[in-house]
């Protein structure tokens, strides 16, 4: 009968121990739980949250909105509005504004306000002030490149006269 010889460097297979199994267990399970303690915590920390606060008053309100729109098309003013960055991230909003005839607007107050679409904290209010005849212009500080919203808002005597919102790209 043939014998074996093992070699004196051969080590005997690891034995599997419940307290293998115990640490092997806790690893996993401690690794997807990590994960989704940080997964929950980047959702929460980055949602920008609701809107509005009641819907009934949102809609009475869409309502109101829906009549600003029709008078402000009636009105067919003619409004230009330009952003621009610097490196620094100076933005400048510059506005001109004309009537249905083509002659400058003044005596409005004009405020703008770039939303950052991911996240409401970024927001920027940029209040304009009248530098020639129907010409408007302000600026903003710490404004990021990417995407924004420009929200332009003019009113005249303390009523809302014209309001746009455009989805734009600073660089």
């Amino acid at each position: 009968m043939p014998t074996t010889t093992t070699s004196p460097s051969a080590k005997p297979p690891r034995q599997l121990t419940g307290k293998v199994v115990l640490a092997i267990l806790l690893g996993f399970f401690g690794t997807v739980m990590s994960v989704n303690a940080l997964m929950m915590t980047l959702a929460i920390t980055t949602l920008p949250g609701t809107e509005v606060d009641s819907a009934y008053a949102a809609s009475i309100a869409y309502e109101r909105e829906i009549a600003a729109a029709r008078d402000q098309d009636k009105r067919g003013w003619q409004v230009d509005a330009k952003v621009e960055r610097a490196a620094d991230g100076k933005a400048t909003l510059h506005v001109e504004a004309r009537d249905k005839a083509g002659l400058p607007l003044k005596g409005l107050t004009f405020v703008g306000k770039l939303e950052r679409p991911s996240d409401k904290k970024f927001d920027r209010e940029v209040t304009l002030a009248e530098i020639g005849t129907g010409v408007y212009r302000g600026d903003a500080a710490n404004v990021a490149a990417g995407r924004w919203d420009l929200v332009l808002e003019g009113d005249q005597g303390g009523i809302r006269m014209f309001l746009s919102k455009n989805r734009l790209m600073l660089n």
